[in-house]
């Protein structure tokens, strides 16, 4: 399963097709539901119904549940390489890389003839040694650059956010209170904005968000993610980032004796941010899809 951005043209004969091919997975798995191949089929057609449909994290758990169903009814479907593949492909989308990193490396273990399990395994991992990185050396700003940095940053950067009819992603009505990183609490921040400065960012080959790090006033520092962005859209170190009541979350991963923690906050579309006061262009969007692995004759 390969995620990749797509345009929109033809979004509806698509999410007509996928609607189309979920209800005969389902057909199928009601003639046999001791069949762990027709699960497997179901869980890759959710996936590509969670990509087309808005992303709903209900059909990301309908496809994780069909996967596992696969596996509970049929001990063979647990030897299927694509299954292992195609479930850490969206393990890693919603941010489980520890899950991501484990579906790889059985994949590859499986199909040792199959590059690509191997090698986006080894891409996760590097991917996440240089987050990991990055923060531990604050993005190798200069000190004297980033105290400079940190001089423009206040709360009148808040700019539409600080207006009583801001409207917030989640329909919220009202002005977003500024707060520093470290106050935020895991989860999601209803009427709160995380301000910060970008620090670093890093190429988005072999993923699908664009990442960034960034530093508030208190020298507290994050991960951000932003998922459904074109290609040509980005920050730049210095950049002013406000983040809308943040969904904040705390990664603790261990893989082949290699460990990782770092709090990160997803961003699901670049506008839904404010990058030097302004929201980016619609231009700036642009939604995943997916083509997947099937299973091997």
């Amino acid at each position: 399963m390969v995620l990749r951005q797509s345009p929109a043209a033809d979004s509806d004969a698509h999410a007509k097709q996928v609607m189309e091919s979920v209800a005969m997975a389902r057909e199928a798995v009601q003639l046999d539901v001791m069949d762990g191949t027709t699960w497997y089929i179901l869980g890759n057609a959710y996936v590509c119904l969670f990509f087309t449909c808005g992303q709903k994290p209900q059909l990301s758990q309908q496809a994780l549940s069909a996967y596992a169903q696969s596996e509970k009814v049929d001990r063979a479907a647990s030897s299927y390489p694509e299954l292992h593949f195609n479930r850490a492909k969206l393990f890693q989308y919603e941010e489980m890389y520890g899950s991501a990193l484990a579906g790889y490396s059985r994949a590859a273990a499986l199909d040792p003839g199959w590059e690509e399990p191997l090698e986006r395994e080894k891409q996760l991992l590097l991917y996440l040694k240089n987050i990991t990185e990055l923060l531990q050396n604050k993005g190798k700003v200069k000190a004297r650059r980033l105290r400079m940095m940190l001089s423009d940053l206040n709360t009148s950067r808040l700019g539409p956010c600080s207006s009583p009819h801001f409207r917030s992603p989640t329909g919220r009505v009202g002005s977003l209170e500024p707060r520093s990183i470290s106050s935020l609490t895991h989860g999601h921040n209803v009427g709160l904005a995380a301000v910060g400065k970008v620090v670093f960012s890093l190429a988005s080959e072999g993923r699908v968000a664009f990442t960034f790090g960034m530093v508030d006033s208190e020298e507290s520092y994050v991960v951000v993610m932003v998922y459904n962005r074109a290609e040509s859209w980005g920050v730049l170190i210095g950049d002013t980032v406000v983040i809308p009541e943040p969904q904040l979350r705390r990664n603790s991963i261990t893989h082949k004796d290699e460990s990782f923690d770092f709090r990160s906050i997803r961003v699901d579309s670049p506008l839904l941010l404010l990058v030097n006061g302004k929201i980016p262009n619609a231009q700036s969007q642009i939604a995943a899809s997916v083509s997947y692995k099937p299973q091997s004759e």
